[in-house]
């Protein structure tokens, strides 16, 4: 009787065991949300949202949607078919159609994958009318980006198919689906992309599809991209194309008041229409390739100089902030600074003083080497050795968001360089260097680099008297608010009081009969 007892306890225990374990598997284990797609019975069709509209500042349209095809595939479902028919159909090979099946295998075979990107309406139509006959194909209709002005190719960007390694990082995305790969694009890619619909279809045992799953109770509409108005405003920044063209080089206009980029030229550039339909591939190996011109470099962003003259305003303010110039304090320059005692330890200039005094409002108009380097080097012989000097010089030039990426909402950008004093102690490792070892500095020579929005944004800080808003391109986001940072002023560590001589001989660089740039003078219009 024991025996029996205990068998029977058994029975029921590994009878629970198995309920529990069905239980799991089918209702815990298997939710909606993280199963349905890997589930044969269930087919999941997307339908894509259309992408966000971009304006410029005043409306004008610069970046719109078309309608495009994709031919999708469902490897598991393709039965045998007459390939070069299909192939002849789409304009393809066959060596094409088996690598390209062969891929969509890899990725999933019954997840859709986008078999070929961007048909034709011509093909579409062709294609439409016989594709009941093979089995697995389908056609998804998709929006591709549209540039009707044909310009500011380098702010926009554009879009490209996800590869596989987006993929394993981002759930969002399946294979041939499109992303922002550049520019405004890429930035503000959740932004623009929206969010993409879902339709579940179930299926029965023949693989034949019998209806919606759960009467569509899981199904979702797509939401469209949010629209952005861009700060450009699109009449000056093809007028600066047009200045630029058979140039190579950036243009960067930046409104001191906010911080927005009014324009920003790149060139040479292209027609950012070359980067859409099924040429794409093909149009951006040509540009990428091209070694000479370069015209996915955005120079506004990407490209370093030495700024040479412009800086020389940096070390005058360094200068009056540290208290070791004041606006009256003058030197006498004689062609040139002497810095040491060798023939070629000579910084020559052409301010063309003939040893008359030059104060801080001449030596800007004028661009004294010589005033400037005096200045530079009384700021590091100010402290016990000249790694604190450098030190303190850097600290106030980087307050002007030079040597950093300015944190604003460009894709890509470069850091430009301000030294400090471990730079030098690499470069002279027994410690014994000077101020002299480093005076070209002063005139934005030397290790100093800095790119064109960064000196537009140094440029839009002395025009403030002390502080600049991060430069940036979004100017308002259909139902979403402007990032903060964006709105909040950056201080440097110059006193607003040492802004104004300053800006009076900036001034003078063009209203001054002496001026260096006198000759740029506009009639009736004011420079600064």
């Amino acid at each position: 009787m024991k025996r029996t007892g205990l068998l029977s306890f058994l029975i029921i225990f590994v009878g629970i065991i198995y309920i529990a374990r069905l239980f799991y598997l089918q209702i815990l284990s298997n939710s909606f949300n993280t199963g349905t797609l890997n589930n044969s019975a269930v087919k999941a069709m997307y339908d894509y949202p259309e992408r966000g509209y971009i304006f410029d500042r005043n409306g004008v349209l610069l970046v719109a949607n078309q309608l495009s095809y994709d031919v999708m595939v469902v490897p598991g479902e393709v039965k045998s078919m007459d390939t070069i028919a299909f192939c002849n159909l789409l304009k393809i090979t066959k060596e094409e159609f088996i690598e390209k099946i062969a891929k969509a295998a890899h990725y999933s075979p019954r997840i859709p994958s986008t078999f070929l990107a961007q048909v034709s309406k011509d093909d579409f139509a062709s294609l439409q009318e016989v594709l009941y006959k093979f089995k697995g194909f389908y056609i998804q209709k998709r929006s591709l980006r549209q540039y009707p002005n044909n310009s500011a190719a380098n702010v926009l960007g554009y879009i490209s198919e996800v590869n596989e390694a987006m993929i394993s990082t981002n759930s969002n995305y399946h294979l041939g689906e499109l992303i922002g790969t550049a520019g405004l694009e890429k930035s503000y890619e959740e932004t623009l992309r929206g969010i993409k619909g879902v339709k579940f279809i179930q299926r029965d045992r023949f693989n034949r599809e019998i209806g919606s799953f759960k009467d569509g109770l899981y199904d979702t509409l797509p939401v469209s991209g949010n629209d952005i108005t861009l700060t450009i405003d699109a009449v000056l920044q093809q007028y600066g194309e047009a200045l630029m063209i058979n140039k190579r080089g950036g243009i960067v206009a930046i409104e001191p008041s906010t911080g927005e980029i009014l324009a920003m030229v790149s060139m040479p550039t292209y027609d950012p229409n070359l980067m859409v339909g099924r040429d794409r591939s093909k149009n951006f190996t040509k540009l990428y390739l091209d070694s000479i011109n370069k015209p996915l470099l955005d120079r506004g962003l990407q490209a370093q100089y030495p700024p040479g003259s412009p800086f020389k305003v940096i070390s005058a303010l360094v200068a009056l902030q540290e208290n070791v110039l004041t606006t009256s304090s003058s030197i006498q320059c004689f062609g040139g600074y002497k810095y040491g005692s060798g023939k070629s330890s000579f910084m020559r200039c052409h301010c063309e003083t003939g040893g008359s005094p030059v104060n801080l409002n001449v030596a800007i108009y004028r661009s004294c080497n010589s005033y400037f380097a005096t200045a530079y080097r009384r700021v590091i012989d100010k402290y016990p050795t000249p790694t604190e000097g450098v030190n303190v010089w850097s600290k106030h030039a980087k307050s002007f968001g030079l040597g950093n990426y300015l944190d604003n909402d460009l894709s890509v950008g470069q850091k430009g360089n301000i030294p400090d004093g471990s730079l030098y102690n690499k470069i002279y490792p027994n410690g014994r260097w000077r101020s002299t070892a480093t005076i070209s500095n002063s005139i934005g020579q030397g290790e100093v680099l800095t790119t064109p929005i960064q000196l537009a944004n140094m440029t839009a800080a002395i025009a403030n008297e002390g502080f600049y808003y991060v430069p940036h391109i979004a100017k308002k986001i259909k139902g979403k608010a402007l990032d903060k940072k964006f709105t909040t002023p950056v201080y440097t560590t110059i006193d607003k009081k040492n802004f104004k001589p300053v800006i009076e001989g900036l001034f003078d660089v063009f209203d001054n009969p002496r001026g260096t740039a006198r000759g740029s003078m506009v009639e009736g219009i004011q420079i600064c």
